[in-house]
């Protein structure tokens, strides 16, 4: 049914588009018996001569020298590391080499010798060692996930193993990472597993792959010429894969987005060869159209999530600083969207490092190398300003500056000024924030460019932050394909801090089994957003409830009194006719670590040394009641907590007020 689904939006859209899919399809298609043969025909003495060098250990030896910019030897590390730090990295490394891993909610697996990369350790489900094109990886019904194996196999967890190796040159490091490649190599024949299903998965590893040749090339554990070969042959074929099968749609995201930073990377490691200029020069004309298709021109990312927003501005970064390795710099378009992206983040990020949830999180990084905590993005704007020359010197916290120096090695600190209010207009992202607040509301496109993605159903919900403790949260994602209720329920109005009419949903779900779809009915729009130094105001509306019967306007006003420190909430609703049995539910997720008291005055909340009280205006026969809730604080992770949920009779006119303020 989803095959026909597909086949049947493909038909819906332009004659070239549909021409040229179709000639797309049939070229992935031959790909089940071409990438077999080109793999059993590309020797090392073959794919030597088409790196125009007689033998493979020449042509080991020139990549090698290549530039590369990011730190790979130890002088480089001992100028930046600390004892603490080279402690971590150490046992991180050591974790690694035990096999054991922690990933998307998992917990603590420990993975077998060889690695089954064809697993999902979680629940034991395997996927068929068979053709890509044809595996199911949904698996509607089961509690598989699919992201298991393709995280397992984007080989991020040896990344401490190779920062282990640059710092103490020690062997053993480089032994084991060429051991566990090995291994991913001999179950995973070119477009022929399920790491191979999504061509954003070949895409990310040709990162990883780059970075850890770059880091292990001269080790004797490397010098091994059957093992030269198996990795660089590989390592040319993700190539070849990335670019007859990218994931070109009507609409473009991060996939796509992945694919062309993959491409960039592969054609500039093999640059000289047959066919890998052309991988880089492409996939660089996709990053330079696409970011401003993909990036609002405030510089908010249109799949509508905080956790992608920080995903596609690395991959748009990390294409650009490789290739600033050999001299070649963006355009002006590109560095000042990317540069809008680093402004962006720098307002997101809270003053304790953690950032709102907004849409989908499935914690993706295109090349982690930090010790922060995964929400922390906080070393994201310097990454972006040092590699477009916007400053020189660090600007992130000491806790999360492992990030910048694993690419740029030492470098000098300064304190930025302190972020104010922004308001994002076109990806529709308001921050209201000071030294002790940051607020942020969503009233702005569904994801995708109208097609939901990443997106929630969440116009005008919000979050509240205060005195360093989480408040009013966004309850995240959770899980994608492992769960298809769980995905609806997390992503739906209900787990969101916003207005919902009689049950209804702000945005209507494509089909009950499709999970990244949504009608683009909300059409959200900000009304005000103003900053007068002790007040800071919203005000914003959609339509999702306009094909109800009668039709429901939302409007919400948001006010944040800085000197008070009380948030002030007010809803309005518009009907476009008679009203009669329609309740309006407005929910207040609460962070897990708040306590909830109803009480006369209202609910307390208490976190930690925090008390605020929550006071509803509520008119007829409204109802205020704590109830309980689950949030997601990553990809994988579901924790109790609780909400407080008022309920008021629908009329037209009706005037909903509340506000969060210190408590006495």
């Amino acid at each position: 049914m989803r095959r026909l689904l597909r086949i049947f939006r493909i038909f819906l859209t332009s004659p070239r588009y549909v021409l040229d899919r179709v000639g797309r399809e049939a070229l992935m298609e031959i790909d089940r018996w071409r990438l077999p043969a080109m793999e059993r025909w590309l020797t090392a003495p073959r794919l030597a001569r088409r790196m125009g060098y007689r033998e493979l250990g020449a042509a080991w030896t020139a990549l090698a020298q290549r530039p590369f910019n990011f730190v790979t030897d130890r002088a480089a590390a001992d100028a930046f590391m600390g004892e603490v730090e080279r402690a971590e990295i150490i046992e991180r490394a050591e974790r690694a080499m035990r096999r054991e891993i922690e990933l998307l909610g998992s917990g603590p697996i420990r993975l077998g010798t060889p690695v089954d990369w064809h697993l999902d350790p979680k629940v034991g489900r395997r996927w068929p060692p068979q053709f890509c094109r044809r595996i199911e990886y949904s698996n509607r019904g089961e509690p598989s996930d699919v992201k298991m194996p393709w995280e397992i196999s984007r080989l991020q967890w040896l990344i401490p193993v190779g920062q282990a190796y640059a710092m103490t040159k020690e062997e053993r490091f480089a032994d084991f990472a060429r051991d566990v490649l090995n291994e991913w190599i001999a179950q995973n024949p070119t477009g022929y597993s399920v790491n191979w299903s999504c061509t954003m998965e070949p895409a990310l590893r040709i990162l990883t792959w780059v970075w850890l040749f770059h880091v292990f090339a001269g080790s004797a554990s490397w010098a091994d010429t059957d093992f030269r070969s198996r990795f660089l042959r590989a390592l040319y074929m993700h190539g070849v894969f990335v670019e007859r099968h990218i994931e070109r749609g009507r609409v473009n995201g991060n996939h796509y987005t992945a694919d062309a930073a993959g491409m960039v990377w592969a054609g500039l490691f093999f640059d000289g060869t047959t066919g890998a200029r052309s991988w880089a020069e492409t996939g660089w004309r996709i990053l330079e159209s696409e970011i401003v298709l993909q990036v609002h021109p405030d510089g908010v990312d249109f799949e509508a999530s905080s956790a992608y927003h920080r995903l596609v501005a690395e991959l748009f970064w990390i294409a650009a600083h490789y290739r600033a390795a050999s001299g070649a710099m963006p355009s002006p378009v590109f560095a000042d969207r990317l540069r809008a992206m680093a402004e962006v983040t720098r307002h997101l990020c809270r003053n304790d490092g953690t950032t709102p949830h907004w849409g989908d999180n499935d914690d993706a990084r295109a090349l982690p190398f930090g010790l922060q905590p995964l929400d922390d993005h906080r070393y994201l704007p310097d990454l972006i300003d040092l590699t477009l020359g916007t400053r020189a010197a660090m600007t992130a916290p000491p806790e999360c500056r492992q990030e910048v120096h694993w690419v740029f090695g030492a470098r000098p600190a300064e304190t930025p000024p302190e972020p104010g209010s922004r308001g994002f207009r076109d990806g529709g992202l308001f921050v209201m924030r000071d030294a002790r607040s940051h607020v942020t509301i969503d009233c702005g496109p569904i994801g995708l460019g109208g097609l939901g993605g990443h997106g929630h159903n969440d116009a005008l919900s919000f979050e509240m932050w205060q005195d360093g403790q989480e408040l009013i949260v966004d309850p995240g994602s959770y899980v994608y394909t492992a769960d298809f209720e769980a995905r609806n329920r997390f992503r739906f109005t209900a787990s969101h801090n916003t207005p919902q009419v009689g049950g209804a949903e702000i945005n209507r779900p494509w089909s009950d089994d499709d999970l990244w779809h949504l009608h683009d009915d909300a059409q959200a729009e900000s009304l005000l957003f103003e900053d007068e130094g002790q007040l800071c105001r919203f005000a914003g509306r959609h339509q999702g409830y306009r094909l109800l019967s009668p039709g429901i306007t939302i409007e919400r006003h948001i006010t944040l009194d800085r000197q008070s420190g009380t948030l002030a909430i007010e809803d309005r609703f518009e009907a476009s006719g008679p009203v009669s049995g329609e309740e309006v539910t407005i929910p207040f997720h609460l962070a897990p670590r708040v306590a909830a008291t109803l009480g006369r005055s209202g609910v307390l909340l208490v976190a930690g040394d925090v008390r605020r009280l929550l006071r509803c205006t509520l008119p007829g026969q409204a109802r205020l009641t704590i109830e309980d809730a689950e949030v997601s604080p990553s990809y994988g992770v579901c924790q109790p907590s609780k909400k407080v949920v008022l309920r008021v009779p629908l009329e037209d006119g009706l005037v909903v007020q509340a506000r969060i303020e210190p408590a006495p």
